[in-house]
């Protein structure tokens, strides 16, 4: 099993800025994306950021610009820094880790991003 435990996260004004970190734990071994994901109030889960192993990214167009994914591999640790945020972001953010040896992903328990208009 893999645990993710996140921090960061909270209430920002428009404009504003937060950061948001995962620690993954546990069988790391063949962890290889790491990244974030986000759920809005009556919204299916949507992707917002993918980084690999060998540091390969992939953003959701909507935050391509704003947000930047960024990766600690030998902390197997996740960070997603959000700039000019605005109120279409609030969601809550899951982390996600892909691990290639386990075959299956593994889910945080998901932080509240709320940004105010």
């Amino acid at each position: 099993q893999v645990q993710l435990v996140e921090s960061g996260g909270g209430l920002v004004q428009a404009g504003g800025s937060l950061a948001l970190s995962c620690a993954a734990s546990g069988s790391i071994f063949g962890i290889n994306a790491m990244g974030w994901y986000r759920q809005a109030p009556g919204k299916q889960r949507e992707l917002v950021a993918t980084i690999t192993l060998t540091g390969r990214i992939n953003y959701a167009d909507s935050v391509k610009g704003r947000f930047t994914i960024s990766r600690d591999n030998a902390k197997s640790t996740v960070y997603l820094q959000m700039n000019s945020l605005t109120p279409e972001d609030t969601a809550v953010y899951y982390c996600n880790a892909e691990n290639t040896y386990l075959r299956r992903d593994f889910w945080g328990q998901g932080t509240q991003v709320t940004v105010s208009s």
